[in-house]
């Protein structure tokens, strides 16, 4: 509504969010009409939706195969929420939520929702002896950059302890991209680390999981997004009833 009032100065002081940019571009410049300004929040939401919950299916697919992991993160909730599983996720909360961070980020590895990028190569390049013209489209496999043995030991191994702080530093830093990387990477990340934090915790502070099918038979299907090869099923009980 500032915007339509005529206050040019609505981001003045503060750093612009994503809506502000889109506003910029239709009023200041004139580069974006109404309608694409709708067309972009509708795909900022709609691509959210569906990476949020692939991962978040990963993930509770993961923490089901291994009770250890799981108890770790039940030890974790424990020590932030005690017994109350009914209070409402704070943001100091998911920042207290050191290990369940290294779970997610080891099932981003194992699991990145897109497997594979794009990028537009805008000068001539020699990579590794191979020339690539000004113009070419490279593709990036997320998948398989996250199963380099140099960087990964064991790649196929579920172990969030890879992303420990001492361990995390000898990650090269484009050797670990989940969600892409440079200036074109994922605007949402952060959204979307909140969601699946907030969701997944929410779930286990109340709920132990187990999954029925081992990683051997749900195998990734890339996909646009990576998708299981058959739907995931696990069993869900009750914290409460195994506390009784």
């Amino acid at each position: 509504m500032q915007y339509l009032l005529g206050n040019k100065d609505i981001t003045k002081g503060k750093r612009k969010a994503l809506m502000d940019l889109l506003l910029e571009l239709h009023f200041e410049t004139q580069e974006l009409s109404e309608k694409g300004v709708c067309e972009e929040v509708k795909t900022f939401i709609a691509a959210g939706h569906e990476s949020v919950s692939l991962s978040i299916s990963w993930a509770l697919y993961l923490i089901g195969l291994y009770p250890d992991i799981q108890a770790k993160i039940h030890e974790e909730l424990g020590r932030i929420f005690g017994t109350d599983t009914e209070r409402d996720v704070t943001e100091s909360d998911l920042n207290d939520l050191k290990y369940l961070n290294c779970v997610l980020k080891e099932t981003n590895r194992l699991y990145a929702v897109a497997p594979i990028i794009g990028r537009l190569v805008k000068e001539d390049m020699n990579i590794c002896g191979f020339k690539v013209p000004k113009g070419s489209t490279c593709l990036v496999s997320i998948y398989f950059l996250h199963r380099d043995k140099d960087v990964f030991p064991d790649p196929e191994k579920f172990d969030p302890d890879r992303f420990l702080p001492e361990n995390l530093v000898k990650i090269p830093e484009y050797g670990y991209i989940p969600f892409s990387a440079g200036p074109r990477n994922c605007i949402g990340q952060k959204f979307a680390v909140m969601e699946m934090k907030t969701i997944i915790s929410s779930i286990l502070r109340n709920y132990t999981i187990e999954s029925l099918d081992s990683r051997a038979k749900v195998l990734p299907d890339m996909q646009v997004t990576l998708q299981p090869s058959i739907p995931i099923r696990v069993r869900i009980r009750s914290r409460r009833s195994e506390e009784i």
